[in-house]
């Protein structure tokens, strides 16, 4: 028990710590200074608050939503909409400011879930951990393969598979790139390009379609993308057994059933062939 909230409880204040997928960790408070907590400097935020926290002993999913000012220059509303912050680790908690040392409450934890925006305000969901009860327990049946490209099931080294590229024109959805081999046509299709300079820096893109130095994206960066950018460019799989067998030499570790019958053979009149 914290000996702290023993007492008035007239300082204490809200912490938060948030940490994306990229590494990147921030704290803030809702103190109206700066506090150093748990060696993190959380920043006065005193506009950013949770919603009423909902915490239960089953087994439900807890409700929380976030919101707050854009009033920090660490969580800028470009990076929201973006979504380098999709998926970030996010720890609410209380604590005593004149003692920050003398340890926390945590009310809630999980990862930021859906973003919006209202003028000059945003807000998110929390996503806890009761959400992993949700997810399947085993696999189910598909015809496509359910391993994702290069990770320990599909069991190809993803270095094989990963260029580096400098964009040279960008028109529409089409990114042209240089300093690198010709690629084949399609060869690409289904990978992702990943930005590593400019204001795109970090944000990864799926690829559509390609021929020999042109990617069209499916989705553009919402900053410019400027000629000279370097980007990180992972070939791609369609999840097809052909493909798995014939262009990766791969079909050993193919993770889907592609010739087990489906559904449509029940809705097959008898006499059909």
């Amino acid at each position: 028990m914290d000996l702290w909230m023993d007492g008035p409880l007239i300082t204490v204040a809200y912490g938060w710590r948030l940490e994306r997928t990229d590494g990147m960790t921030v704290g803030f408070t809702s103190h109206d200074a700066d506090v150093l907590h748990d060696g993190i400097m959380l920043k006065s935020s005193p506009g950013m608050q949770p919603t009423t926290i909902v915490q239960s002993v089953g087994l439900e999913n807890d409700g929380l939503d976030v919101s707050g000012a854009l009033t920090s220059d660490i969580m800028r509303s470009d990076d929201l909409t973006t979504g380098r912050w999709d998926g970030a680790y996010l720890e609410i908690f209380l604590f005593d400011w004149t003692a920050p040392a003398s340890g926390k409450r945590v009310l809630a934890s999980g990862e930021l879930g859906a973003v919006s925006f209202a003028d000059d305000a945003f807000s998110a969901e929390l996503v806890g951990i009761q959400s992993r009860l949700d997810k399947k327990v085993a696999p189910q049946t598909t015809p496509s393969c359910r391993a994702e490209f290069c990770d320990a099931a599909c069991g190809l080294n993803r270095e094989r598979f990963r260029h580096l590229a400098t964009v040279s024109s960008v028109q529409d959805y089409a990114v042209s790139v240089s300093n690198i081999a010709p690629f084949a046509v399609g060869q690409l299709t289904c990978g992702s390009a990943r930005w590593l300079t400019g204001p795109n820096a970090g944000l990864e893109f799926s690829i559509a379609n390609n021929d020999a130095t042109m990617i069209e994206l499916q989705t553009m960066p919402q900053s410019a993308v400027s000629t000279g950018d370097l980007i990180e460019v992972i070939e791609g799989c369609d999840k097809l057994m052909k493909t798995c067998a014939a262009r990766f030499g791969n079909g050993i570790n193919f993770r889907g059933e592609p010739y087990l019958p489906g559904n449509d053979l029940l809705t097959r009149y008898p006499g059909a062939s």
